[in-house]
């Protein structure tokens, strides 16, 4: 049996593709900037002293680090509206991306608090610095800067998750690639090189972080 390749059948198909790989550039960009933010937030929290805080954020931790991504795509899209919280289907595929990074990251950025001397905290009360001061300016800086490639590959891979919210009708290049397939059969050729643009996606990103580390933690350029 002979198959015989025709990319020529998705010229016709070139705008949804590039509407799609764009959607799915704008969902990553907005996730990675909230979720680390959130991340934050998070980690903060599970460090803290107040035992409601840690219990709080830890139940957010787990909760959404161990139910699958699309079971919560599927309850803040289809569950939510049931309580009133009726959402679009792009504002809850990137409510669904932001809340399982902000997890995962959560988690990673803790490891990094965690692991700061005492010394530097001790330096830092001496200093007179308040808590909020020396958790901006002593403990996260270093901590992101040990935890930051860890965090750049989750960010990677919360991209590549994103190929699930084309199940509620987010137009985003998993959704084209199903149309475009829908339309021409060629599901070799359409799979194929979606499946390239997202490789491509996850090598520019993977060098986006690395630029952006090299300027925000100097450090690491003299070991």
């Amino acid at each position: 049996m002979e198959y015989q390749l025709q990319f020529g059948e998705l010229l016709p198909y070139v705008p949804q593709l590039a509407h799609g790989f764009w959607v799915t550039v704008w969902l990553t960009v907005v996730t990675t900037l909230a979720g680390c933010a959130l991340g934050i937030l998070g980690a903060a929290a599970r460090s803290s002293r107040q035992a409601w805080l840690r219990r709080v954020s830890g139940a957010y931790v787990e909760v959404f680090r161990n139910t699958p991504f699309i079971v919560q795509l599927f309850f803040i899209f289809f569950g939510l509206p049931a309580l009133g919280f009726k959402l679009s289907a792009v504002e809850a595929g990137l409510l669904a991306l932001v809340v399982n990074l902000g997890a995962y990251s959560t988690e990673i950025i803790r490891a990094g608090i965690q692991a700061t001397p005492t010394g530097q905290l001790e330096a830092a009360r001496t200093l007179g610095l308040g808590k909020v001061q020396t958790f901006v300016r002593v403990v996260l800086p270093p901590a992101l800067e040990r935890i930051y490639p860890a965090l750049s590959s989750q960010c990677i891979i919360v991209m590549l998750g994103s190929a699930v919210v084309s199940q509620i009708s987010v137009e985003d290049l998993t959704f084209a690639a199903n149309f475009i397939q829908s339309r021409n059969f060629r599901s070799f050729e359409v799979y194929l090189v979606t499946a390239l643009m997202y490789l491509l996606l996850a090598i520019g990103m993977r060098q986006g972080f690395r630029l952006v580390g090299y300027y925000a933690f100097p450090k690491k350029r003299t070991r």
